[in-house]
């Protein structure tokens, strides 16, 4: 039976395997995860996004900015065609700005964790009747997750 856990660096890591290791189970193994290094992309492509649309605002600002630049067009030098587009491309760009700004702030913060925030997985090797005990040790020194495997 294989035991498989996570756990965040941590002393609570030593004291588990420690501890394992004191119950006579030797079959141990460790393998530590690597933070991502790159920033992920600010552009989605029709092969990949992660559910973050920059345009919602900008849209709706634009419809709104280019409606009211159309109706004092009518009074404006231009007129109300000219107007109306440049409401809308200030309108669509304002709600861009607007969302790109709050992204940066939400990303900001777990940035800032991204060098501390790894994980390590344990990989258990155990007889069946062990399963529990080794289980309980894990669950104990505060694992992320446990599963069994037969």
């Amino acid at each position: 039976m294989q035991v498989f856990a996570t756990f965040d660096h941590s002393p609570y890591l030593e004291l588990a395997i420690r501890k394992l290791e004191q119950q006579g189970i030797t079959d141990i193994y460790s393998v530590p995860l690597d933070n991502r290094t790159e920033e992920p992309r600010m552009i989605d492509s029709i092969h990949q996004s992660d559910g973050v649309s920059l345009i919602n605002k900008g849209m709706v600002l634009a419809v709104m900015f280019s409606v009211v630049g159309a109706s004092r067009g009518f009074i404006l030098e231009w007129g109300p065609i000219y107007w109306g587009m440049i409401g809308a491309a200030a309108g669509f760009l304002l709600g861009f700005a607007i969302d790109f700004i709050l992204l940066k702030l939400r990303t900001r913060n777990k940035r800032l964790l991204k060098g501390a925030k790894s994980e390590v997985i344990l990989i258990i090797g155990c007889q069946e009747e062990e399963g529990k005990q080794v289980e309980a040790i894990l669950w104990e020194h505060l694992a992320n997750a446990v599963a069994r495997v037969k």
